[in-house]
């Protein structure tokens, strides 16, 4: 009997020839039985097909073992591969009983295309069923057996069109060109996501970037949230063990939602993934923006998936083994009534195509079939409808990681660009964002890749690293440019301004475009918009605009966009930075944007025929921040070649705006959130004597509850820092910095009178932190509040050192921070000798008799210090509670922020315990009245996450 090391060896070249056209799913399962090393895979997959297929035989042949594997996998592949495979199978692969019959060839047929099949040219090239099938089908009993036998050739025709279509990840820094497979095949350069339950809280008037980065301080640091894989979304609950039928999955733009899916459709082709489903359907809004006129879902489906149309009625027998995966929601143009009545239609009513999505959603149409819909967080899509609804959030830091090193060959250098991203806090939080983790390393590429060391290309940049969130834009942006946009029209030695001569023209119509559409909120533009602005698609690269080719009818219709929002605020910075040119014009122009405040006149072009409304402020914010950032630029000659006017009076610029910002601080009533855009656009900007000016005006600054990253703690520490004076409040309580927040405003924490730190998810690390500022001797911190963090004991015992030299602090209050019996036992040798401290709360801790004893030897050693141990000590302490409850009753999202629960908890059972010791009185009463609205309060918390689940 021949051996399959021998049969392999013999038939190497058939096998060769039937499989070089498409290795992918031959070598993805080669890789899954452990044929081939997940390296080798990889390796394989850079490769030419041709070369990856002789490798992959080469290696097999190595053994009798991994040649019968071999064999085994081939089997399991074949319907992916040509006919003669398929005989070849049948012929040498007898071992297994089970062999399945030998199907019939899936050919190439061009068919009369209709209106509707014209809107999905190209998407389903090749593939039909032969004449051949469609006469056998008719022939044979319609049994579930025979159905399956039926559909085997169109699924694995639909397979094969999939894989193509979802095996390479776009590039958009690659122009027109096709990327190589080591840059851009989804197996290597994919990282999965960080998706979790949604709780579904957003503020719609909010910029999506900062709404996101609220979210990820609120779960992805303070929760131990249920993490979702992409490819888990339809696995069973865990409270009804049934799979969802309906799945929402939301983030914004850039996450990654797009890709996710792509990475489903590819898993489920390639036969690794949701095996469940006979069939996936993949449909984009974008594409469905096009049909006109009413159509069934039959029509749809037949004409957007050609090769499946004779299947389609097999198919729908048996709708539980459908997955219809409806992509981008936020993108379709037409109204979509969720509150209208079910009507009585099936697959083959014609309907207009709003009401069709709209029923395939709710579950009016296909009630048993699976529906996986993604979205923007601001288009509406009830969360009635779903079983289960998820937020992307990015990459975790380990994620960034591994995108870095996939995104560069060298080693080397993807672990340059990562030790530089994780030291940079504004570049380390916008790497969570999968399309910002693109700009960055591609950005990048230009300083660390020793290929453009060597020739010199990164000195031709004349830029240093990017520090800025507008510096890594303008980095990216210029890379772009010379790279593609130019189509090779410089060379890599050509200086800065003369590759930004050569584009002017191209960036600053598109800057217009950006520009004037941002201040309409609006995304997407067609042919006319464009060719308005003087915007001609044959020009430009996909780097600047993303265009989707869609023809209709006898017609070409075009969509287009910016890739990203935040590209499309920073080209609209860019045009405003090269086309003011006074002091009063960014005057009026930042009274505008920031304040709303229209200018009377002005011969700037950006600030004549503006219409916008107060509610639509803060949506400019990033492109705000993106202007001071181009401003700096264009005043540090790194903008020349665009510019063709000068500046009047640029020299004075920094000095003029630093009066305007103290104008600001110092006139204005700011609103939380306009104050931390003013220290944003400070930092953007960048330069020290404006910074100077501005700084010392900032008497108290108030962000309570407003959900800060890293770098909002920058901007604070970076503005702060050139003030010479003390901050009379700063005030973070449930601004979620973390560890690593605090860590970055630690240079100016000794300088704040008064430093609320309330429920921000600190530990002992931050105690430590915290007691250093208090040893240090330019300390001027009189009041502390650490209420709601987790220092423990350790952490607590920190601080009593600190204080015994202390002579700054009056008020300390460390409510539920975990303290234990051990966190007091060096409270009366630290505090005895400590005479400035007046009051000393710590409520809502479990320090049990001995640290109840050491508290009233400390009063005994101190009658000037007042201690608060439990809650019916003090009448005001207990209605501050109260207050604390209702805000957490009116603010749910304060509830999700962080550990209220066991904070609530906590207070109960101090509550409990006190209430033994007074019985009556006024403060029994209010005792009394709190504990029962936290157990009402408790009780609706558990009520309502109890809805959500169901």
């Amino acid at each position: 009997m021949t051996s399959a090391q021998q049969l392999l060896r013999s038939q190497r070249d058939l096998l060769l020839n039937w499989t070089s056209d498409h290795p992918a799913p031959l070598l993805r399962w080669l890789r899954d039985d452990q044929v081939l090393s997940s390296a080798h895979y990889l390796s394989l997959l850079e490769k030419l097909p041709s070369n990856a297929v002789a490798q992959a035989l080469e290696t097999v042949c190595g053994t009798e073992e991994s040649s019968q594997k071999f064999l085994q996998v081939l089997k399991e592949v074949q319907d992916y591969y040509c006919r003669d495979l398929q005989v070849w199978v049948e012929r040498h692969c007898r071992n297994d009983a089970a062999s399945k019959p030998a199907p019939t060839a899936v050919t190439v047929e061009e068919k009369k295309k209709g209106p509707i099949a014209k809107l999905f040219k190209g998407k389903s090239k090749g593939f039909t069923l032969t004449a051949e099938v469609k006469a056998a089908k008719e022939e044979l009993r319609p049994t579930r057996s025979v159905k399956l036998s039926n559909l085997r050739v169109p699924i694995s025709a639909h397979k094969t069109t999939l894989l193509r279509r979802t095996e390479q990840l776009k590039c958009y820094s690659e122009g027109e060109g096709v990327a190589s497979n080591s840059a851009s095949h989804i197996e290597i350069r994919y990282t999965d996501l960080f998706v979790t339950e949604d709780d579904d809280l957003v503020d719609g008037s909010r910029h999506e970037y900062f709404d996101l980065a609220s979210r990820r301080a609120r779960i992805y640091v303070h929760q131990a949230c249920q993490r979702i894989r992409p490819c888990h979304l339809l696995s069973p609950n865990e409270t009804s063990g049934r799979p969802p039928k309906r799945v929402k999955v939301k983030g914004i733009a850039g996450i990654g939602k797009s890709v996710a899916v792509q990475r489903l459709m590819y898993e489920w082709a390639i036969g690794k993934n949701m095996r469940e489903f006979t069939c996936v359907f993949d449909l984009r809004f974008r594409e469905l923006n096009l049909i006109e006129a009413p159509l069934s879902l039959l029509e749809l489906l037949g004409e957007r998936f050609r090769y499946l149309k004779e299947a389609l009625p097999d198919l729908f027998s048996s709708p539980s083994s459908l997955l219809f995966i409806l992509d981008g929601l936020d993108e379709f143009k037409f109204p979509l009534d969720w509150n209208s009545p079910d009507k009585n239609i099936d697959v083959g009513s014609k309907v207009p195509v709003s009401e069709l999505m709209v029923a395939l959603i709710k579950g009016s149409l296909l009630p048993e079939a699976s529906v996986i819909l993604t979205t923007r967080p601001s288009t509406e899509a009830p969360k009635r409808f779903f079983q289960r609804c998820c937020v992307v959030l990015g990459f975790e830091e380990s994620q960034v990681k591994e995108y870095t090193t996939k995104f560069y060959k060298d080693s080397e250098v993807a672990e340059k660009v990562y030790d530089y991203i994780l030291n940079n806090d504004n570049l380390f939080v916008l790497s969570f964002i999968p399309l910002y983790c693109y700009i960055i390393c591609t950005a990048m590429a230009e300083f660390f890749s020793a290929e453009n060391q060597d020739v010199g290309d990164s000195k031709s940049l004349e830029l240093n690293p990017p520090r800025t969130v507008s510096e890594v834009y303008f980095c990216y942006l210029f890379t772009a440019v010379k790279h593609h946009a130019l189509k090779g029209s410089t060379g890599r030695s050509t200086p800065r301004s003369d590759v930004l001569s050569l584009a002017r023209q191209h960036l600053t119509n598109l800057g217009k475009l950006a520009y004037e559409s941002l201040l309409q909120k609006k995304i997407m533009f067609d042919r006319a918009d464009l060719e308005n602005y003087s915007v001609t698609p044959a020009d430009i690269q996909s780097t600047f605009l993303c265009h989707i080719l869609q023809p209709l009818k006898e017609e070409t219709v075009e969509m287009f966009s910016f890739f990203h929002l935040t590209v499309q605020e920073h080209l609209a910075a860019l045009y405003c930075a090269i086309n003011v040119f006074s002091q009063e014009d960014i005057i009026q122009a930042l009274d505008f944007w920031c304040f709303g405040q229209h200018p009377p006149s002005s011969t700037a072009v950006p600030l004549q025929n503006t219409n916008i409304g107060m509610d639509k402020l803060e949506s400019l914010q990033m492109f705000t921040r993106f202007f001071m950032g181009m401003l700096r630029a264009r005043l540090g000659g790194q903008l020349d070649g665009l510019v063709l006017s000068p500046m009047e009076q640029g020299e004075a610029i920094p000095a003029r705006l630093g009066l305007w910002f103290q104008d600001q601080f110092k006139g204005r009533e700011l609103e939380n959130h306009a104050a931390l855009n003013l220290l944003h656009c400070l930092m953007e900007f960048h330069m020290k004597e404006t910074t100077g000016m501005a700084a010392p005006e900032i008497k108290k600054l108030n962000l309570f509850k407003m959900k800060l990253t890293v770098v909002d703690c920058a901007a604070m520490h970076y503005v702060l820092q050139f003030s010479p004076h003390k901050l009379q409040e700063l005030n973070l309580g449930y601004s979620n910095i973390g560890n690593r927040g605090l860590n970055r405003l630690g240079p100016i924490l000794h300088r704040c009178e008064s430093l609320y730190l309330r429920y921000n998810c600190l530990d002992k690390q931050a105690a430590i932190l915290e007691s250093e500022v208090l040893k240090s001797n330019e300390c001027q911190v009189k009041k502390l509040f650490m209420c709601g963090n987790n220092l423990g004991p350790e952490g607590v015992m920190e601080l009593w050192n600190a204080l015994e030299y202390n002579t700054t602090v009056e008020e300390l209050y460390l409510d539920i921070t975990g303290i234990t019996e051990r966190g007091t036992e060096n409270i009366v040798n630290c505090l005895s000798k400590n005479t400035s401290l007046k009051t000393l709360t710590i409520v809502g801790n479990d320090i049990g008799q001995v640290g109840k004893r050491r508290l009233t030897e400390l009063e005994r050693c101190r009658p000037g210090l007042r201690i608060i141990a439990n809650f019916v000590d003090d009448l005001g302490l207990l209605q501050a509670y109260l207050d604390w409850v209702e805000e957490i009753r009116a603010d749910r999202d304060q509830m999700d922020s962080v550990k209220n629960a066991d904070a609530l908890q906590s207070v109960l059972k101090g509550l409990q315990v006190a209430g033994k010791q007074v019985e009556r009185g006024e403060k029994a009463e209010k005792a009394k009245e709190l504990q029962t609205e936290i157990v009402n309060l408790l009780k609706s918390s558990t009520d309502l996450s109890a809805g959500r689940e169901t």
